[in-house]
């Protein structure tokens, strides 16, 4: 017969099972398309001063960006394929790009070129450093054995983003005097500040959180900080390059999806959060922001996909009559 004290496991379990099966009830709630806000957010003060140090103005790096698109018949084809792969709309990669070269670097004449820059990086002898210490040797200081446990390339490597803020970014820590500046910046740019990275700009902190997508997905090798002209190959070369702008769009919009959030049809969030960054805190806070009273039920575009949604009929003629997944 079983006793009182025998049925209490069993009802701890039932009522975490409960809780489980609640919390993936959760209603996914869909996004609407268009912007939130009915007039385009500040746009930071270092893009505006790098606009003008090139002499030129958005408008002009608007129409250049999208000029390329509409010649470079080779690189839509491109574009098409990574978001069948990883089973988005292109017009997220399309997106991503615009905003990338309207308000960072402007976009060379032939992508092609970007080819013998992958080359060049990937012959050059670096390491990823701050103060001469290399981000193996740093990763290894105890405040990041929290994120040990995490085997996905994109939790690790945000948790270890994360931890840098938390306990380092700003701070002095054992007499070291950390600077106020993002992960990626301390130990992920070996060669000076404001550097290119390619079509995509892509950071290789953000290439190595996507690393597992891109592996499951395209096949290519696993990235490591252990081989950074590996990095710098995947991120220079235009072709892999579209492959990680898909990933990083598809790790945002299943990043969301696991709060609740369907994204899917809004491409000016896909590229806020590839301006951004950082999906799953960015995520998680706007799920906390939604349970609270009052709070903010839906994310919001920034500056940079305020402009891809509010350019999207025009985008999406790039794609053609194609726009599907």
């Amino acid at each position: 017969m079983r006793t009182r004290l025998s049925i209490l496991p069993a009802l701890g379990l039932l009522f975490i099972l409960a809780l489980t099966n609640a919390a993936s009830a959760r209603e996914l709630v869909r996004v609407p398309p268009g912007n939130r806000n009915s007039v385009q957010p500040p746009i930071p003060n270092t893009s505006v001063l790098r606009a003008k140090a090139f002499n030129t103005t958005y408008d002009e790096k608007y129409q250049k960006i999208v000029g390329v698109l509409r010649d470079d018949k080779d690189l839509m084809a491109s574009i098409r394929k990574a978001g069948q792969a990883y089973q988005i709309d292109p017009i997220h990669i399309v997106g991503a790009l615009v905003g990338e070269h309207t308000y960072n670097i402007t976009i060379v004449n032939r992508v092609k070129s970007y080819y013998v820059k992958a080359l060049a990086y990937s012959q050059s002898d670096f390491k990823f450093a701050y103060k001469d210490v290399t981000v193996q040797t740093f990763l290894k200081k105890p405040e990041f054995a929290r994120c040990d446990a995490l085997t996905g390339s994109a939790e690790l490597w945000e948790c270890r983003d994360e931890t840098w803020d938390k306990s380092f970014r700003g701070k002095v820590i054992d007499g070291v005097a950390y600077e106020n500046m993002t992960f990626q910046r301390a130990f992920f740019q070996p060669f000076f500040a404001g550097q290119t990275f390619g079509l995509g700009q892509i950071s290789p902190l953000t290439a190595l959180e996507v690393t597992d997508l891109v592996h499951a997905t395209s096949g290519l090798p696993k990235l490591s900080v252990d081989d950074p002209q590996a990095i710098y190959r995947d991120i220079m070369d235009p072709d892999r390059s579209v492959i990680y702008i898909a990933a990083i769009a598809k790790d945002a919009i299943d990043a969301y999806r696991a709060e609740g959030f369907d994204i899917t049809d809004n491409p000016g969030l896909t590229a806020t959060l590839y301006n951004v960054g950082q999906p799953r805190r960015r995520a998680a806070a706007l799920r906390q922001a939604a349970d609270a009273a009052g709070g903010k039920k839906l994310p919001e575009e920034n500056y940079y996909g305020w402009l891809v949604n509010d350019k999207l009929p025009e985008l999406r003629g790039l794609l053609g009559s194609d726009n599907s997944q």
